[in-house]
């Protein structure tokens, strides 16, 4: 997929210049080991999917354990001429969220035209999954972005509901905080379904 029409390219530039610098290095690896894949979660992956909200930072896991290089910061102007800055969040780890055993398998190809697929395979979460990730936390933002998702109609409640509970029986521990994020989750997904369905059934009346 190509990054959502409303993207701002501003943004997805910049994104594309921090993933380029870290494709950069591994032009030169055995066609053996390439394509090394990128997982792409968090904002970044949600602005790509809907044009909406920008994040600071790119949260990514890799397929193969990476030295990466030191210059993973861009600067940028936005569409208003204010200075942002996009930076690779290197603290990011997807272990301690909750995430389905499948994420990266169901994750989907982003086309970037400043990045070689052949040497460096970015793909963003799936939906579903992205939205899953957001339960871990599941903090104020979590859930504003999952809203989003169900808003542009890329999840449903009974789908997120699913797999969420399908990534939860991979844990061990005390997962009532967890399963309570869940039920949250799903009504404000559930939610927003039922006020499209009365606006559909409005607009259907003569």
């Amino acid at each position: 997929m190509r990054p959502d029409r409303n993207s701002r390219p501003e943004y997805v530039a910049a994104f594309s210049e921090i993933v380029h610098r870290i494709a950069q290095p591994l032009a030169g690896l055995s066609k053996r080991v390439l394509p090394i894949r990128m997982y792409v979660a968090g904002g970044a992956a949600l602005h790509m999917y809907t044009g909406e909200r920008v994040s600071r930072d790119v949260a990514a896991t890799f397929s193969h354990r990476l030295a990466l290089p030191e210059n993973l910061e861009v600067a940028y102007r936005d569409a208003d001429g204010a200075a942002r800055l996009l930076y690779f969040d290197r603290q990011y780890n997807d272990t301690f969220g909750l995430m389905h055993e499948d994420a990266r398998d169901d994750s989907v190809p982003l086309l970037l035209d400043a990045v070689d697929p052949k040497i460096l395979e970015v793909r963003l979460l799936s939906a579903v999954d992205l939205a899953v990730s957001k339960l871990g936390q599941f903090s104020d933002q979590d859930r504003e972005d999952i809203a989003t998702l169900a808003r542009h109609e890329l999840i449903d409640s009974r789908r997120l509901r699913q797999r969420a509970e399908d990534a939860l029986l991979g844990y061990v521990g005390d997962t009532t905080r967890a399963q309570g994020s869940i039920e949250l989750a799903v009504k404000i997904v559930a939610d927003i379904e039922a006020r499209r369905g009365k606006a559909a059934t409005a607009g259907r009346k003569p």
